[in-house]
């Protein structure tokens, strides 16, 4: 393994930095979002209306200084509105290919959840495979490509919940809360109308961050940690509260986010701190409940399964 370099641990730093001046008192909200990034991954905030979730894409768009979409996702809205589509050029008397808000770096993917499975589906492809084919040709998306999702988990009416194996697109879940009462008591003070987020400057390059995500891989994971990180992930499978544990692909994305975490912290080794500090946020959402036959996964109650989990695997010294 190569050593981390220096400007790849500052990259991070300054990431999680400039996000939490816009999350004031949301420390951890802001590194596990850098973290998502730093792994190539993608984003699912499950949070009420109000709390930041919108102004955490924004600010992690301004702070590389790349390009940035808001998508309000709607009950009407089709595949090509969000991928883009062939439309007829009469000067040419040809089709030509028009792309979707999806052509950017950092999607903000607005209530995910009040859009149909097939327009879900349509975005959460192309997360996956970073490519969009429409009428047989392929359509490469420019890197870094990062898709930050909402959803309002108290809403039932006119949404339709993303199914396990979309959930299973998303790196990490996370909710990020009301801020601590006397940063909230701050900021009602001092905001005054004044949008936080267009008061950002860019603090790294496109190409330091891509240079800081190829660094996430030499971040060396000993095999007594893959022991442990295992061993968490095999112990979900025989969790009495839960009817299906955490797949090998969700151990895999475990272990990449476990890197990340590492290297946003400075490290060039990961810990099991690491792995207790992303067990709930990567597998929580991966995992079903025992009696859950709807396929309907409730944050808090995997949550607490998962950190009885974590309880029950002994930590190697």
């Amino acid at each position: 393994m190569q050593a981390i370099p220096d400007d790849a641990v500052q990259v991070s730093r300054r990431l999680v930095d400039n996000v939490g001046l816009v999350l004031q008192g949301k420390h951890e909200a802001a590194e596990l979002a850098v973290v998502a990034l730093l792994a190539r991954g993608h984003l699912l905030v499950e949070d009420v209306p109000g709390v930041g979730k919108t102004s955490l894409a924004r600010a992690l768009a301004r702070s590389v200084g790349v390009g940035f979409r808001r998508l309000q996702f709607t009950s009407d809205m089709m595949p090509a509105d969000v991928l883009g589509g062939s439309v007829f050029d009469q000067a040419r008397t040809t089709f030509v290919f028009r792309p979707g808000p999806i052509f950017t770096n950092v999607l903000l993917a607005d209530e995910v959840n009040r859009t149909t499975p097939k327009t879900q589906s349509a975005l959460l492809e192309a997360m996956a495979e970073r490519q969009v084919s429409i009428d047989g040709v392929t359509h490469v998306l420019e890197e870094p490509f990062f898709v930050v999702a909402t959803q309002n988990p108290d809403e039932l009416y006119g949404t339709y919940p993303l199914p396990e194996s979309q959930l299973d697109r998303f790196l990490l879940r996370l909710h990020i809360g009301y801020p601590p009462p006397e940063v909230e008591r701050r900021v009602i003070a001092e905001r005054r109308g004044v949008d936080p987020v267009e008061a950002l400057e860019p603090v790294v390059t496109r190409d330091a961050l891509l240079s800081a995500q190829q660094a996430v891989e030499d971040v060396r994971v000993e095999g007594v940690l893959l022991d442990y990180l295992h061993a968490v992930v095999l112990a979900t499978r025989e969790a009495p509260g839960l009817e299906r544990g955490a797949s090998t692909r969700a151990a895999l994305a475990l272990e990449r986010s476990v890197r990340a975490l590492a290297l946003v912290r400075g490290r060039a080794y990961a810990t099991p701190d690491d792995v207790k500090a992303l067990a709930v946020p990567v597998l929580a959402h991966r995992v079903r409940l025992a009696g859950d036959h709807a396929g309907v996964t409730v944050r808090a109650d995997a949550e607490r399964v998962l950190q009885d989990v974590l309880a029950s695997v002994a930590v190697p010294v």
